[in-house]
């Protein structure tokens, strides 16, 4: 399906498993003047390979593509790999790249939480490594490894390792070890997050979506208000119920007609969204920073602690766009959620700049 790199092999490899991991490493590309000008032929010098670790769900699956798609356009390789493709797809995956690993003097990665990731680094050789965002888990990860722990996402702290976790162990630890700065080996994090301090010797790097402002908009702005939906339900921190009881109360209070999906939503819950609010649900073929730049868009964004309170700002600077976030409220945690579910969630709210923060909407329902 996408070109193999030559016998040199790439200069530098990139591993996405989502479609705003992609968008992130085009936006690090950019920033460091690797893509090619616009309407003339791929730079044979630009040396980035970027390898989609492609999941099973349909919806990630269909905006990898698309944007796998604008990062053609842009001259970069692209190899989609079918990672998850059946119980032998991990050997065929891990044995297909090891001659890459091996020869590639930077690896860019999108999750360093990754278990795929964390076993393609313990092969490589490089000297470079380079993580972009992953959304909030950036913000979790930096913290992780300036104390040293183990590389566990935020959601599912506080629980016992399961027996996949014990024995996996030695690879994340080599992989946490790789992650960390020698003499010989550079580690850099590409963020639009709020990240005030680094372990020492981890370079931090901004993101400010210019690629995406180069490239899309600026939009037509309407008069109403969208919403931005999240997956905290499907991974167990916020009751199916008071989610449906807040959204509600939110679409009520600001006028919002149009529900934008995540890409990991149930088809259930977003049904009984539909008739139980009325509000129209839009399931993007794209990251929602380039849907809102493209436009049309509404005059508010309305959102819960997530990714976007902290990039859509910066995606559509320069618009009239006003971006508004809701707390959650403690009572909407369910009893499985992580103890650190709340004070994260808060940090993530807390820590946005230029949004319009709202109280939870608890005192409504």
């Amino acid at each position: 399906m996408s070109p193999r790199a030559g016998s040199a092999g790439p200069h530098t490899l990139a591993f996405v498993e989502s479609p705003v991991q992609l968008l992130n490493v085009l936006e690090w590309a950019h920033s460091n003047a690797l893509g090619t000008p616009e309407g003339s032929a791929p730079a044979p010098g630009a040396g980035l390979t970027l390898v989609v670790l492609s999941p099973t769900d349909p919806m990630t699956r269909g905006q990898l593509r698309r944007m796998a798609e604008l990062a053609r356009d842009e001259g970069y390789a692209v190899r989609w790999e079918e990672a998850r493709g059946g119980a032998t797809a991990p050997f065929h995956t891990v044995g297909g790249l090891a001659r890459l690993l091996r020869r590639a003097r930077r690896i860019v990665m999108g999750d360093p939480f990754s278990r795929y990731v964390q076993l393609l680094l313990s092969i490589t050789r490089a000297r470079e490594l380079v993580v972009v965002d992953d959304g909030t888990a950036t913000m979790e990860f930096v913290a992780q490894l300036a104390r040293g722990e183990r590389l566990v996402r935020w959601h599912r702290r506080g629980g016992r390792p399961g027996v996949r976790d014990v024995l996996f162990a030695p690879v994340s630890g080599i992989a946490r070890r790789r992650l960390t700065p020698t003499g010989r080996r550079s580690v850099e994090v590409f963020s639009s997050m709020p990240i005030d301090s680094a372990p020492d010797g981890v370079r931090i790097t901004s993101n400010d979506f210019s690629w995406t402002r180069a490239r899309f908009g600026p939009p037509r702005i309407t008069k109403g208000a969208d919403l931005v939906g999240t997956s905290l339900v499907e991974t167990g921190v916020v009751d199916p119920d008071r989610y449906l009881e807040a959204v509600q109360a939110l679409s009520k209070a600001h006028g919002a007609t149009r529900y934008f999906a995540h890409r990991r939503e149930s088809v259930e819950k977003l049904h009984r969204l539909a008739v139980e609010t009325g509000l129209e649900i839009v399931r993007p073929d794209l990251p929602l920073e380039l849907i809102a730049r493209r436009g049309p868009i509404g005059r508010t964004i309305l959102s819960f602690p997530s990714t976007v309170v902290h990039t859509l700002p910066l995606a559509l600077a320069g618009t009239e766009v006003r971006v508004a976030v809701c707390d959650i409220d403690p009572t909407w945690l369910t009893q499985n959620a992580s103890p650190r579910a709340q004070g994260f969630l808060s940090g993530v709210t807390g820590t946005a700049r230029d949004v319009h923060r709202l109280s939870a909407v608890s005192a409504a329902l």
